[in-house]
């Protein structure tokens, strides 16, 4: 890296600190991009030429929440194992990580934030149908997953479940019928 090229990632690295700071602590709407740049000690003017607006800076900082996340995702990816236990640990680790991180990593007031909410799930979903992709591309070309099926209609399908998981409000129901929801994604309502 030449010298330019460290300084943007000092003060990209500097930007997202401080924005994960204030959205951890007031949320999206309670924090400004003056104060992000207050905090981060660079010019908004920065903020925008790096990032575009806040809303990208909110899906920069699920990206960095979501990076140890894709890093699993990809070493199960690799491993010597069947389809089938590598299908239940990612559609596992990517249904329950996000709600973990959101709520490791906000305050209750930042959680009540709606806005921060959405850009938060719109940014995660971005990054699990990317790795979902991946993994059923992996999947076809194992013959574990049936290629006449497009990725897209799959995609879709993983995404109602999601849906189905994201309406289930306590935990014990989320933990006792998670199960039931992968038998029905792996082997349908006629099973094997």
């Amino acid at each position: 890296m030449n010298k330019y090229e460290i300084r943007t990632k000092l003060k990209k690295d500097a930007i997202v600190a401080a924005a994960m700071e204030l959205f951890r602590e007031k949320g999206y709407t309670g924090v400004s991009i003056n104060e992000i740049a207050a905090r981060s000690g660079v010019s908004s003017v920065s903020i925008y030429n790096y990032f575009g607006s806040k809303e990208g800076l909110v899906k920069e900082c699920a990206r960095i929440l979501m990076r140890e996340t894709t890093e699993t995702v990809h070493e199960v990816l690799r491993e010597d194992a069947g389809f089938k236990d590598k299908l239940m640990r990612v559609v596992a680790l990517c249904g329950e990580q996000p709600h973990r991180l959101l709520e490791q990593n906000f305050s209750r007031e930042a959680l009540h934030d709606q806005v921060l909410l959405e850009l938060y799930r719109e940014s995660v979903g971005e990054i699990r149908r990317d790795l979902l992709e991946a993994f059923i591309e992996c999947g076809k070309e194992e013959g574990a997953i049936d290629a006449s099926v497009s990725t897209s209609t799959i995609l879709d399908f993983l995404n109602a479940a999601a849906g189905v998981q994201a309406g289930w409000e306590t935990a014990e129901a989320y933990q006792s019928r998670t199960a039931e929801l992968y038998k029905l994604i792996l082997y349908g309502l006629i099973g094997r």
